[in-house]
């Protein structure tokens, strides 16, 4: 009995692990490689799969995705004999299964040695510059190599991407003096422009300022000169019509011999004003002013006897209001001293007359000029 349980609990072992060695199940995306014997017999899709027990073997199973592989940092010599270490990024998938299971032993591996050898192929026809900023020419060149090798091997090489390209630190620091120098010369040739174009616009400035100026002193000193003209034609015009004025109330009021007698006595004393006037000169006609103050027959040298008035009559305006009463003494007072004066040259005339030719008084002879006392 027990060893009827024995082989019962042995014939339910091997009837599961038959079980799972005949049902296999493959992922989405994914491909199992079936040997019989050591023989490829088939492929497995996803899903659920049944293999013949203890015969087949799912050897392999391949990702059918598209994968990213990053290799380390290779150094590669230049042309100019410089090393620079490149970081590559290949993007690739697996078409066929059997060929990357059958055709290549490590296809990563292979994949990783094979960009390695083309990169350093690519990079040593260029020069350190060139190989630093031909980052989409390397792409290209490792993209066309590497598709044309692992066509066979059942692999597409979707994109290969370079991720940096580190020169040594001498060549960084030679090259960071370099940009710096550049950067510092581009700085004093755009400061040495800005400061030319600011000198040109201060000296455009300072131009337009000046002839600005001197138009503006040239119409000044042509508005004044002009003012100056006009103010000297109406001053030369108002003296004139002054004077016109003056003699037509000259003539006008057709003074005789003895106001301007008068007139020409009151103005001695004036003559005599001043602390400084000491000595002072007596005209000649003072004498025959003297003797015709009151004679209408007596003449003066240079005072004609008769006037007929101006030839040009100048208007005068509106005639001066009357004085009230208010300010009439002074006019007043003023009158009277002259005809009181008048009155006193009569007299002496009168009186000279009487002692001379009755009714007609002789003209005065000329008379040698008085000594200077």
């Amino acid at each position: 009995m027990t060893a009827v349980l024995v082989v019962l609990v042995i014939l339910a072992i091997f009837v599961i692990t038959a079980l799972a060695k005949t049902v296999k199940i493959i992922p989405q995306a994914r491909a199992g490689v079936v040997e019989r014997f050591g023989k490829y017999k088939d492929t497995l899709t996803p899903g659920l799969n049944v293999i013949v027990p203890f015969v087949d073997k799912v050897r392999y199973m391949i990702d059918m995705r598209e994968q990213v592989v990053t290799f380390p940092p290779q150094p590669v010599i230049t042309e100019d004999n410089l090393t620079v270490s490149i970081d590559t990024v290949i993007y690739f998938q697996v078409n066929d299964p059997i060929a990357a299971t059958y055709e290549i032993a490590n296809y990563i591996q292979a994949v990783e040695q094979l960009t390695m050898t083309t990169l350093r192929n690519i990079a040593g026809g260029m020069d350190l510059e060139e190989t630093l900023t031909s980052r989409e020419r390397i792409n290209t060149g490792l993209s066309t190599v590497l598709d044309e090798a692992t066509g066979r091997w059942g692999i597409k090489v979707k994109r290969v991407e370079v991720k940096s390209i580190d020169p040594p630190m001498s060549i960084k620091d030679a090259m960071e003096k370099q940009m710096r120098a550049d950067r510092d010369k581009r700085a004093a040739i755009l400061t040495a422009e800005g400061q030319r174009q600011s000198s040109i616009l201060s000296a455009e400035g300072n131009k337009q300022s000046a002839i600005l100026n001197a138009e503006g002193q040239r119409e000044s000193q042509i508005l004044r000169a002009q003012a100056d003209r006009e103010a000297a034609i109406l001053r030369a015009q108002g003296e004139g019509q002054a004077i016109q004025t003056v003699f037509q109330a000259i003539h006008d009021g057709q003074p005789d011999q003895s106001l301007l007698a008068y007139q020409y006595l009151q103005m001695m004393p004036k003559i005599a004003e001043g602390d400084a006037n000491k000595v002072w000169i007596v005209p000649s006609e003072i004498g025959k002013a003297l003797e015709g103050l009151g004679s209408s027959l007596s003449n003066l040298q240079g005072i004609p006897q008769e006037t007929d008035g101006p030839r040009t009559r100048v208007d005068l305006g509106a005639p001066a209001p009357e004085l009230g009463t208010v300010g009439t003494a002074a006019s007043n007072a003023a009158e009277e001293a002259v005809k009181a004066a008048i009155a006193e040259a009569d007299s002496a005339a009168n009186t000279g007359a009487s002692n001379g030719a009755p009714g007609q008084a002789e003209p005065p002879a000329d008379e040698p000029a008085p000594e200077q006392p």
